[in-house]
């Protein structure tokens, strides 16, 4: 119990318990490890363990945890010159995953140096790709052969990084803000001059429409009284020849019924004065009526 009691064996029974603890370590689903010696890999043969227990050896070797998982990659939008000299703003987003630990750790060592790498990759892939299509192809159905010919560019510049790239997108491709000003500017200068054109044609045509109807209304009118002056010689043709003929058959009562209308023309207005003789023929049928006579 005395040697127990010892302060020497409670230290080695501490190393001992450290030494264990340190040799053991633990790689989760979702992660691939390295086990490193000195900064080396320490298994060359089988450098990367997969999830579960595993032992190293203590205080000598370090364990570096990568993940397994599909990465992310979001590089900052840049400005892109197109083959017809346009200019275009590219947002563009990587997915990537991580298929060769060891070259990875030889070749960029971290995440984010991987990143860092990435993000000029898939700029300049994008710039060479997009540097030799026109504008209207990236806001077409060529976009996405366009995506594709970045991806295959990325996907080979990346390989040496022990990465395998899933995905490369365009998620924006807008004009610069000046130049979307200035083509805004330009559609509504055109929408106006479009406009004015239309109200310059709607206005010849509604000339044209007014004209026409007018030219028909004169048409129309001259035709209405070409057959009512036809109309109103044959009614009065027709009144003289009922006249002729009913006057006809009594002379004496065609006299009398025509002194009687003249009697009514002239002395209708109280206002006139006649200065005529009693035995006048105008006054003839006062003094007589045409059976007396």
């Amino acid at each position: 119990m005395q040697r127990l009691s010892h302060p020497g064996w409670w230290i080695a029974a501490g190393i001992v318990i450290v030494s264990l603890w340190s040799s053991l370590f633990v790689v989760t689903q979702g992660e691939q490890a390295l086990v490193l010696r000195f900064g080396a890999v320490a298994y060359p043969d089988n450098p990367v363990f997969a999830p579960g227990l595993h032992i190293k050896k203590p205080f000598i070797e370090d364990v570096v945890r990568y993940e397994a998982r599909v990465l992310d990659v979001d590089p900052p939008a840049e400005e892109v010159i197109l083959a017809d000299q346009k200019r275009i703003v590219v947002d563009t987003y990587t997915r990537f995953k991580i298929v060769d630990p060891l070259l990875f750790y030889q070749a960029v060592r971290t995440e984010e140096a991987a990143r860092s790498r990435l993000r000029e990759i898939v700029n300049n892939s994008a710039r060479r790709v997009l540097g030799n299509v026109m504008l209207p192809s990236v806001l077409s159905s060529e976009r996405e052969q366009i995506m594709h010919g970045i991806l295959l560019q990325v996907t080979e510049a990346a390989r040496p990084l022990g990465v395998e790239v899933v995905d490369v997108r365009l998620r924006r491709a807008d004009l610069p803000q000046q130049t979307s000003q200035s083509i805004f500017n330009r559609m509504v200068s055109e929408r106006q001059r479009e406009a004015a054109e239309a109200r310059a044609q709607g206005s010849e045509r509604a000339q044209e429409i007014r004209a026409a109807a007018e030219r028909e209304r004169t048409v129309i009118l001259a035709e209405a009284q070409r057959q009512a002056q036809i109309l109103r010689g044959q009614g009065e043709a027709d009144a003289n020849r009922i006249y002729a003929d009913a006057f006809s058959a009594d002379p004496q009562f065609y006299a009398f019924y025509r002194s009687l209308h003249a009697y009514k023309e002239s002395l209708g207005d109280q206002n006139t004065t006649y200065l005529l003789s009693p035995d006048s023929d105008f006054f003839k049928y006062f003094a007589h009526s045409p059976e007396r006579r």
